[in-house]
C-alpha cells in the first residue's frame, strides 16, 4: 500500500504482524502500578472498543501484557510501517488543505528526530502525548483525510470523537486534553485515568500538534539567558567567560546549550539519560560530552581562561555538578534547572545517588522508595544551589516546578515571609515584565512545502518587517525589537531546524499580524507555499500558570484560569484552523490550564481577514488581563493597542496610593 492508501485505511481490518520492541529507541519509562484487577479489565474494554470483535481474543491478551509490562496500552502492533515525518503538504490525501496541514503537524510531532518517546506517542516532557495509543493516531489521520471544509473533528484527550457538520469559518479541529473535574486532577489521577485510556497529558504543544522540536524553546531560552546576563552585568559587559549551569537535554530542555551558545556563555548542562545526551550531541545542539566530574571542572576552567563560547553536556546528575563546583570553588554566574519536575515520580526527575537504570527500576517496582529518593535529592540539590547563591550566583526557577517540588520536599527554598520562594521564576524577573506584558511571545510558523528555500524566504520577510517596525517602535520596546532582529539574522547559521521547516520568533501583536500578512501576500504571489502559523502556549495570553506564565500577576488572580479559556474560545470564532485547551503542561497536571491554536495561510483574502482578527485578540486578551493586574508594562501596551484599533476599549485600573492603605 502507498502512504496515502495507508492513511485513508485508518485502523486495518486485518491484524498487522506484531512489532518487535526496539531497544534502540528512547522509550517512556514503565508507569506505576495503579489499577485494580477490575480496573485493568475496564482498561482492556476501553482499548478493545476500537477493534472488530473477531480480533478481541488475540488483542485482549496482547494489550494485557502491555498494560502489565509498561503500565499503559500503546497498541504497538498498529504502529505504521511508513517513516514518521512531516511531508510536503501535497503528499497527504484529502479534500481539505487545512486538514492536510494538520496531518503534517501531527506527523512532525511524532518524528523520531523530534519526539522524546516516539513509539509511545510522547513528544516531550516525559508524558506530553499526541495520542494515547496507535489506534487513535490511525483513526484521526483517516478522519482528516476524509474531512471537508464544512466539518470539524472533535478530539477528546487523544480520542477522535468524530467529524461533525460545521462551516468554513469554524475550526477544522477542536482539541481538549486532560480536562478533569478539579477534585480529580492530582498526579495519581493522571496515572489512573491515563492507564484506563480515558484522558491524557497533552503538555503544551504536544497534544495540540504545534511542537517544532527544541527550536521552539531556544529563542525564549536565549532571551532569558541574555537578559539574566544583563541583570548581573557590570559596566555593560556581556556573557563572555560567564558560566551557566543547568540540567535536562530532553525535548524542551535540550534547547539550553544551543541558547547558551547564541547568548555567548559557557553552558554546563547535566543529563542522566545517555540516549538524550547522544541525541542532542549528534544533532549539534551541544558541543561536547563529558562523563567525569574532575574532567568537567578542568574543562570549565580552561573555557573561562580562554573566554570560549562552548556548551558541555555532563552525562550524570546535576546535583553532583553543583556540589562538585562548590567543593572546587568554581564560580557559577547563572544557574537554573529544566528537569521535568511537573512529573517528579514518573521519570521527570532522577535522584542523585542512583544510576539511570537503578532509578528506572525503583520507579516502577518501588514507587514509594523512589519518591523518598527524589525528595532527598531535591533537598541536596537546593542546598547546593544555596551555597552558590551565597557566593553571588544568580539562580532563577525555569517554571519546571523545581522550587515548588523542592518546597514540598522540605528543602530550604522559601523566602523569609514563608509564602514566596527565595528565588524568582524567570517569568517574574525576565520574560514577564520584559516580554509578556508588552505582548512579546513565541510566534511560530511552519513551511508546508517542506522546502528549505521557503524557510529562508520567510526568515527574510520577517526580518524586513521587524527592521521597518523598529524604526518607529517606542523606546520601551527597542531592546525586544533588536533582540528579535539579531535572532532572525542568525537563525539559518545556528541550524535550528529539527523536523519540519519551522521558525519561532518572539513578536508582539503588531509584529505577528504584519509578518503573517506579508507571508500571506507572498503565498498569493506564488513566492512560497502554504504556511501554518502557531505559537507555544507559553505566551502572553494562552496560559494561566501561577508558578510560570502568570507568576508576575500580583493582584491575587494568578490562580484563576479565565484568561486561557477566553483565549481559546475567542480564537475559535475569529478564524483559527484548530484550537486546543489542556490541563497540565510545563509545570504539571492540575497546576495549569493552557490553550493554543494553529492557523493555515493559503494566500487568500479570507486568510488575511482571519489572521488580522485572530492574532490581534490572541495577544491583546492577555495584555488586557495583565494591565488589569496593574502591570505597568501591560498598561502601556494596551493603551497603545487601543490607539491603533478604535474598536478596542479595555478597562484600565485606577492605581491606589500606598500611603492611603498604610494609614488605615
Amino acid at each position: 500500500m502507498t502512504f496515502q492508501e495507508q492513511i485513508k485505511q485508518g485502523i486495518p481490518q486485518e491484524l498487522p504482524q506484531p512489532k518487535p520492541y526496539d531497544p534502540n529507541i528512547n522509550h517512556a519509562p514503565k508507569r506505576k502500578e495503579i489499577l485494580s484487577p477490575e480496573e485493568k479489565k475496564l482498561a482492556l474494554r476501553n482499548a478493545l472498543r476500537y477493534f472488530d470483535k473477531k480480533h478481541h481474543a488475540v488483542l485482549a491478551r496482547e494489550f494485557a501484557d502491555e498494560l502489565n509490562t509498561y503500565g499503559r496500552i500503546y497498541m504497538y502492533r498498529f504502529r505504521p510501517d511508513y517513516e514518521m515525518k512531516a511531508r510536503p503538504i501535497s503528499e497527504y490525501p484529502g479534500k481539505s488543505e487545512q486538514a492536510k496541514a494538520i496531518m503534517l503537524m501531527i506527523q512532525n510531532n511524532l518524528d523520531y528526530a523530534v519526539a522524546q518517546h516516539p513509539h509511545e506517542l510522547i513528544t516531550y516532557g516525559g508524558n506530553g502525548a499526541v495520542f494515547q495509543n496507535w489506534a487513535q493516531y490511525l483513526l484521526t489521520m483517516q478522519y482528516l483525510s476524509e474531512m471537508t471544509d464544512e466539518q470539524t473533528l472533535v478530539m477528546y484527550s487523544g480520542h477522535p470523537m468524530g467529524l461533525f457538520p460545521s462551516h468554513t469559518e469554524a475550526p477544522r479541529v477542536v482539541v481538549t486534553n486532560g480536562m478533569m473535574i478539579p477534585n480529580y486532577s492530582k498526579p495519581d489521577d493522571w496515572e489512573k485515568f491515563n492507564a484506563l485510556g480515558v484522558t491524557q497529558y497533552g503538555q503544551m504543544t504536544a497534544g495540540s500538534y504545534m511542537y517544532i522540536g527544541p527550536q521552539g524553546i531556544v529563542h525564549g531560552t536565549t532571551i532569558t539567558v541574555l537578559n539574566a546576563g544583563r541583570k548581573i552585568a557590570k559596566n555593560g559587559e556581556d556573557l563572555t567567560g560567564k558560566v551557566f549551569v543547568t540540567s535536562g537535554l530532553g525535548g524542551m530542555s535540550g534547547a539550553q546549550p544551543k541558547a547558551g551558545n547564541i547568548a555567548g556563555c559557557i553552558t554546563v548542562c547535566a543529563e542522566v539519560n545517555p540516549k538524550a545526551v547522544h541525541t542532542r550531541h549528534s544533532q549539534g545542539w551541544v558541543d561536547e560530552v563529558i562523563k567525569d566530574l574532575d574532567q568537567l571542572v578542568a574543562r570549565v576552567h580552561s573555557a573561562k581562561a580562554n573566554k570560549e563560547v562552548v556548551s558541555i553536556a555532563y552525562e550524570g546528575n546535576v546535583v553532583d555538578v553543583w556540589e562538585k563546583f562548590d567543593a572546587e570553588n568554581l564560580h557559577i554566574d547563572l544557574g537554573s534547572d529544566q528537569t521535568s519536575l511537573h512529573n517528579p515520580w514518573a521519570g521527570g526527575y532522577y535522584p542523585a545517588g542512583l544510576t539511570f537504570e537503578e532509578a528506572k527500576n525503583m520507579m516502577a517496582e518501588n514507587p514509594s522508595s523512589f519518591k523518598e529518593k527524589v525528595q532527598e535529592s531535591l533537598r541536596r540539590h537546593a542546598a547546593a544551589v544555596n551555597k552558590h547563591t551565597a557566593k553571588g550566583t544568580y539562580f532563577f526557577d525555569y517554571g519546571n516546578a523545581f522550587l515548588l517540588e523542592s518546597s514540598r520536599a522540605g528543602a530550604d527554598v522559601m523566602a523569609s515571609n514563608h509564602i514566596d520562594f527565595k528565588y524568582p521564576s524567570y517569568v517574574q524577573d525576565i520574560l514577564g515584565p520584559m516580554c509578556f506584558d508588552y505582548g512579546f511571545g513565541p510566534f511560530r510558523w511552519v513551511c508546508c512545502s517542506g522546502k528549505q528555500e521557503d524557510l529562508q524566504k520567510t526568515d527574510n520577510i520577517a526580518r524586513e518587517v521587524l527592521e521597518e517596525m523598529a524604526k518607529t517602535a517606542p523606546a520601551r520596546i527597542q531592546q525586544q525589537m533588536q533582540d528579535n532582529i539579531r535572532w532572525i539574522i542568525g537563525a539559518q547559521q545556528n541550524k535550528l531546524v529539527v523536523g519540519s521547516q519551522a521558525r519561532i520568533l518572539y513578536a508582539d501583536a503588531e509584529g505577528r499580524m504584519k509578518i503573517a500578512e506579508a507571508f500571506n501576500e507572498a503565498i498569493a504571489n506564488g513566492h512560497i507555499g502554504p504556511i501554518v502559523l502557531g505559537r507555544d502556549h507559553h505566551d502572553v495570553s494562552g496560559t494561566d500558570s501561577p508558578y510560570r506564565e502568570t507568576s508576575n500577576i500580583y493582584d491575587g488572580s494568578r490562580f484563576t484560569a479565565d484568561m486561557a479559556i477566553h483565549n481559546v474560545i475567542g480564537d475559535s470564532f475569529r478564524g483559527a484552523t484548530w484550537v486546543s485547551i489542556h490541563n497540565g503542561g510545563g509545570v504539571g497536571w492540575g497546576e495549569v490550564i493552557n490553550g493554543g491554536f494553529g492557523m493555515v495561510l493559503d494566500g487568500s483574502a479570507a486568510a488575511e481577514k482571519r489572521l488580522k482578527s485572530m492574532l490581534f485578540w490572541d495577544v491583546n486578551n492577555g495584555i488586557s488581563r495583565r494591565s488589569w493586574a496593574r502591570n505597568d508594562e501591560a498598561m502601556f501596551a494596551i493603551k497603545r493597542a487601543m490607539e491603533s484599533e478604535p474598536l478596542l476599549k479595555v478597562t484600565i485600573p485606577n492605581l491606589v496610593d500606598d500611603a492611603i492603605l498604610n494609614n488605615i
